[in-house]
This record gives structure tokens, C-alpha cells and sequence, in this order.
């Protein structure tokens, strides 16, 4: 009989063998996409003795189809109570104030980590010289900065009244005809995404924290980030962390903490991708690095997503790509996006040998040059198959 996951006072998952996993299918692409990582994920539970009963919820295009909803309040029910759940890319409708459904997802379930990890796998085409020296691990804030919209639309009533009362209080002058948004970093959000950081580098024996930040022009909100960081280090992680300033960059046998500004640190990973790790970082900075860095091993045709919250045990894995609607339905696209994510999501249910595995078996069914097109156009000698025939390649050889 399949079980709801429960979690306990500490957020820890209780997972049975048989659970019951919400899944969202997907807008564009996700009709090919999910049904060829669903096999692989089968595949790869049913060989270590565990079974998943799917639920379907639905989001996006099909949702507003059937229920004049774009995000139904039964879908955010269901990964509310069932507390782990993946899906594929979701359409933000254009215009009209509509939020990003997947910004929604994450506000409303306080999902505070974004998670992206970036890796090589062999023989997949990169533009970079090194691809492989790219192994890092992004920690994005959430749930503030920029991405709550608290935004005032230019030549409003609302505008005009918040651009005169900063003038009058503050003495800004902010231009007429300007759109105004918030950029809210608090102490609690940042605090958590950075013990969040420094125990999953602990956990899985990092090397290095760096902190990404624009503190020096935005001092009050990302230099505000950067420096809780460095407290935090000092208040609370001291017998394992040391900042770059408390060890003048040697940190013995401690994890270093560092930090960099955030123009700079998109160079340097690709200059100098030895010398990041675990990065920490705000929301709009996550979003561009984890974008730029998944160019490098591949692109995000295969870049996994996690948005978690590690004190209520809550997650939603993701395909990180967009819908690419013009190939629906042509069995085209490279699945490994959601296929990686269902990874996440099972590193996180504690079902490791079975994420192992299915990474191991993508690996060889690449080294075998058994691709989709995005990678069959760009390496010599491979085999270009549909979706499905990927996922089945890599689920025959798990």
C-alpha cells in the first residue's frame, strides 16, 4: 500500500518504500519529457526494492484548461500535505500581473533553497576547454530580493505616491515616469539559506563556501548578505568554517568561507572554476549564475532543480528549462533536465544507490553517444535518438 511521506519536529523525511509523489507533467515539451524520466526513475526504484505511486496535480496550461485555474489551490493542497513532489516547465501567462507560477510555488510553501547543482557529464558537448573542472553547487535564496513583486507600475497613482514619499522622507530622487520595486533581504531569510549552505557542505565533505554578493554598490541588502555570513561563521560554525579575513586565506584543516562580488564571480567560473565550490548567494544572482554555469557543462536542456525548505522537509523538483511549446508532442527534447532533478529527489527521499545508479547510467548511455539532438548536432560519431529512446537507453542499462 502506497504512504504519504510524513516528516518529524526536525524536518526529517519518513519515507516508506511504496510513497505517494505528486507530479506535475509539465506545459510545452513536459508531455515528452515526463513520461521518458518517469520510466528511468521507475527503472532505477524497482531495482533497489522501491516503488513510487504517481499522483498527477495539475499547473499551467492543462490546469487552466480544465479548471479555469492556472495554479488550482487543490495542486498547492496536495504538495502542501504530501510535502515532496516534481514537475515539469510550467507557462507563465504574459501580461496582466501574473506571476511566474514556479516563483508562486516557491512563495507560498516557503521553499527557501533553490538548489542547483552543476556538473559534466563525459562526452557532452561544452563550449568551455575544461568542462570537467566545472563541479559546483549553487545555494539560492527564494524567497526575497527582487522576486516577492512588490513592484508599482510607472505612470501609476501608486508610483507617484511612492516616489513622493521616498523623496519626502529619504530625499531620493527617483525620476518621474519610473517604475519602483523592493528589494527585501532580511536576516532570517538569509540565515537559513546559509545554514543550509554550510551543513550541506558539511554533509557531503565540500571544500570551500564562497559567498556571491553586489555589496559593493547595494551595501544594505547584498553586503548585508555577505556579512551575516561571515558572523554566522564565526557565531555558529567556527569549529568547522573560518572566513577568508579570520585566516588571511589559509584555512588549515577548516572549510573556507569567502566571498565574491557577484560580475566578478561570473568570470571567474569561467576563468577559474577550480575555486568555487558550494555557492551561496542571493535570489537574482542565483538566477543568472546557475543559468550561466549550466552553459558550461551542456546547457540547461539537462541542468537540475530542488526548491526546498529543510525545516518543514518540503520540496519541489524541477525541470529548470522553459516549455519550448513549438517542440511538443515531437518527441524531440533532452529529458535529463527532470530526469536529474528526480535525482534531487531521491538523494533527498535518502534513496542514494538509486540516484547513483541512474547517474551512472546516463553517463554510460552518453559515453556510448546515445543522444538527443541538442547533443547529436554537436558531437561526432553520435547517435541522435527521440526522448523516449533516451530514457529507454538509459533505463536498459540500469
Amino acid at each position: 500500500m502506497a504512504d504519504i511521506i510524513t516528516t518529524n519536529a526536525q524536518g526529517v523525511l519518513n519515507v516508506s518504500n511504496n510513497p505517494i509523489i505528486p507530479f506535475i507533467e509539465g506545459d510545452g515539451t513536459g508531455v515528452d519529457i515526463w513520461p521518458a524520466a518517469q520510466l528511468v526513475m521507475d527503472t532505477a526504484a524497482k531495482k533497489n526494492g522501491k516503488t513510487i505511486a504517481w499522483k498527477e496535480v495539475l499547473a499551467g496550461e492543462k490546469a487552466f484548461k480544465e479548471t479555469g485555474s492556472w495554479l488550482p489551490d487543490e495542486t498547492v493542497e496536495t504538495f502542501r500535505t504530501h510535502l515532496i513532489g516534481i514537475k515539469g516547465p510550467l507557462t507563465t501567462p504574459i501580461g496582466g500581473g501574473m506571476r511566474s507560477l514556479n516563483v508562486a510555488l516557491r512563495q507560498i510553501l516557503d521553499l527557501y533553497v533553490c538548489l542547483r547543482p552543476v556538473r559534466w557529464f563525459q562526452g557532452v558537448p561544452s563550449p568551455v576547454r575544461h568542462p570537467e573542472w566545472v563541479d559546483m553547487v549553487i545555494f539560492r535564496e527564494n524567497t526575497e530580493d527582487v522576486y516577492v513583486g512588490m513592484e508599482v507600475e510607472a505612470n501609476t497613482p501608486e508610483a507617484e505616491k511612492l516616489r513622493s514619499y521616498l523623496h519626502d522622507t529619504f530625499g531620493w530622487d527617483i525620476r518621474e515616469s519610473a517604475g519602483i520595486g523592493i528589494k527585501p533581504i532580511s536576516k532570517f531569510g538569509c540565515e537559513r539559506l546559509l545554514r543550509a549552505a554550510f551543513k550541506y557542505t558539511l554533509d557531503h565533505d565540500r571544500k570551500s563556501v564562497t559567498l556571491v554578493h553586489k555589496g559593493n554598490v547595494q551595501k544594505y541588502t547584498e553586503g548585508y548578505f555577505m556579512k551575516l555570513g561571515y558572523q554566522l561563521v564565526r557565531d555558529e560554525y567556527s569549529d568547522n568554517f573560518i572566513g577568508w579575513d579570520d585566516c588571511g586565506g589559509d584555512p588549515g584543516d577548516k572549510i573556507l568561507v569567502k566571498d565574491a562580488i557577484a560580475d566578478i564571480a561570473l568570470q571567474q567560473v569561467l576563468l577559474r572554476p577550480k575555486e568555487y565550490d558550494v555557492i551561496a548567494t542571493t535570489n537574482l544572482n542565483g538566477d543568472y549564475m546557475s543559468d550561466a554555469l549550466a552553459a558550461q557543462v551542456g546547457g540547461i536542456g539537462i541542468a537540475p532543480g530542488a526548491n526546498i525548505n529543510y525545516t518543514t522537509g518540503h520540496g519541489i523538483f524541477e525541470a529548470t528549462h522553459g516549455t519550448a511549446p513549438k517542440y511538443a508532442g515531437q518527441d524531440k527534447v533532452n529529458p535529463g533536465s527532470v530526469l536529474l532533478s528526480g535525482v534531487l529527489m531521491f538523494e533527498h527521499l535518502g534513496w542514494q544507490d538509486a540516484a547513483d545508479d541512474i547517474i551512472r547510467a546516463m553517463e554510460a548511455t552518453i559515453a556510448d553517444k546515445i543522444v538527443t539532438y541538442d547533443f547529436a548536432r554537436l558531437m561526432d560519431g553520435a547517435t541522435e535518438v527521440k526522448c523516449s529512446e533516451f530514457g529507454a537507453a538509459i533505463a536498459e542499462r540500469l
